[in-house]
């Protein structure tokens, strides 16, 4: 068993007393432990963090930007220790462990591009008004497990570059990746700016209440985002980004290219397992394309290696821990009872792990909990429509409005069409990805604000206004 990582408080490492288990899930074995947080521990975290921010709101944005400049350097030089350790706590495949780690380093550099100057809004004989913005204070930063080490660095990027300072929780399933930045943060930043600590449900809620928190930044599901903008408000009405799930519907259109398009639409779905906020939930296709669409889609679906990441030319891993990997099953077979058909997959992997064979499904539709539920998981519904109004309306018909897309010959036609999308993000014959200077979100219940650009630091500074003479 792997030897168990420390807390990093202070700049210092902090040993636990109590531990829990962390699992690989292509085993579904555990092969390491991970230090369990005390309340004590997260007092002193968060008040070494209030005296780093004293310190740091008052460096010079120049020297920030070159501080952090040598952290992103700095976790780009471990790529190698990092990457093993992502692929055995999260699953994914090692060269995709490779591209997180560099979309890290990627998104703290992107972030530096910007600044927040003063903007004088009046300016006559009545004197002048200016807006600018201040740090907020302590940032928690409290990540998910399908990205651990790219989500909690692009919360606590954004609390760095705008004056704050972090404490950061990774979430139990996959927190050692994240211990090991603890690590390469009290290296190369200021002591107390940036901690991490490990722990269960009970350690994001003690940090949603704790009064010398200031805002909380979150990724992860609705039903606990819900919870911690309760505690939130309930505690010192911290600020709250909610980045969550999503549902996000692909309309296939009938001038669509299915030969060009199908691959897009597999990785859009699938990478990462379907382990994505914004990974393509489902599909509504024109009636004219179902067959040929959902045969080249189930092709792909049987060609694509499924194992484990560290097993060459492997495309998708495991789901990441068993409660997923029982409900995404249970997805399946729910649809399939209800006369769903498996074009390909729909069934778990006869091998150890947590491993489902990527999943097509067709016969199904609204009201089948596989289309209005976000599955978070390698199994696709594809759904018909005979008329675009319609597709529209029932691609908006849900709670999530986080991501979708448009997929047509007539990229003029497919814009229109977009535009009356309600979700945060819409793309044109592609879905997914997001970039450190555009900001992503979600609107409905699939989140609160927005993170990353300009818009994204926005959320991290409390806006003050000056009358001056």
């Amino acid at each position: 068993m792997q030897a168990s990582l420390t807390h990093t408080i202070d700049g210092r490492p902090v040993e636990a007393v109590e531990f829990f288990d962390v699992i690989n899930p292509a085993t579904a074995s555990v092969f390491a432990q991970a230090p369990e947080a005390s309340r004590a521990q997260l007092d002193l975290a968060v008040e070494v963090a209030r005296r780093a921010f004293e310190r740091w709101r008052a460096v010079p944005t120049a020297s920030r930007r070159k501080i952090l400049s040598g952290f992103a350097a700095a976790i780009r030089a471990e790529t190698q220790i990092l990457a093993p350790l992502l692929t055995r706590e999260q699953g994914k495949p090692l060269a995709a462990a490779v591209r997180e780690i560099e979309s890290t380093a990627a998104r703290i550099e992107g972030l530096l591009a910007f600044e927040l100057t003063p903007e004088t809004l009046r300016d006559d004989e009545r004197g002048r008004v200016v807006l600018d913005y201040q740090p907020m204070g302590v940032v928690g930063a409290i990540a998910p497990w399908n990205s651990p080490l790219l989500l909690a660095t692009q919360i606590a990027a954004q609390a760095l570059v705008t004056g704050n300072s972090v404490v950061v929780k990774p979430s139990p399933f996959t927190p050692l990746a994240t211990l090991r930045l603890g690590e390469i943060a009290a290296r190369t930043l200021p002591p107390g700016l940036f901690n991490t600590l490990s722990g269960g449900n009970e350690l994001g809620r003690w940090m949603t209440e704790h009064a010398g928190i200031d805002k909380i930044g979150f990724v992860g599901s609705v039903a606990t985002g819900k919870r911690v903008l309760a505690s939130a408000a309930a505690s010192n009405l911290k600020r709250v980004s909610l980045e969550l799930g999503g549902n996000d519907a692909a309309i296939v259109l009938a001038d669509a290219d299915v030969d060009s398009i199908a691959p897009k639409l597999f990785s859009g779905a699938f990478a990462n397992s379907g382990q994505r906020c914004m990974a393509i939930k489902r599909v509504l296709v024109h009636e004219s394309l179902i067959d040929r669409l959902g045969a080249a889609l189930a092709q792909l679906a049987k060609q694509a290696k499924v194992g484990d990441g560290f097993e060459p030319g492997v495309e998708l891993g495991p789901v990441q821990n068993r409660p997923q990997f029982e409900r995404v099953l249970g997805l399946i077979d729910d649809a399939l009872s209800r006369g769903g058909r498996a074009l390909a997959g729909g069934a778990a992997l006869n091998r150890a792990g947590y491993f489902i064979a990527p999943t097509i499904v067709t016969g199904v539709a609204e009201g089948t909990p596989l289309v209005d539920e976000e599955q978070f998981g390698p199994v696709l519904p594809l759904l018909t429509f005979t008329h675009v109004d319609e597709a529209v309306a029932r691609a908006n018909a849900t709670r999530f409005g986080l991501g979708a897309s448009v997929w047509s010959g007539d990229p003029e036609r497919a814009a229109d069409i977009a535009h009356r999308l309600e979700a945060g993000t819409v793309w044109i014959n592609s879905h997914g990805g997001s970039l450190p200077e555009i900001p992503f979100g979600g609107c409905k219940e699939s989140g609160i604000g927005r993170g990353m650009g300009l818009m994204g630091l926005k959320s991290y500074v409390e806006p003050r206004v000056s009358y001056l003479p």
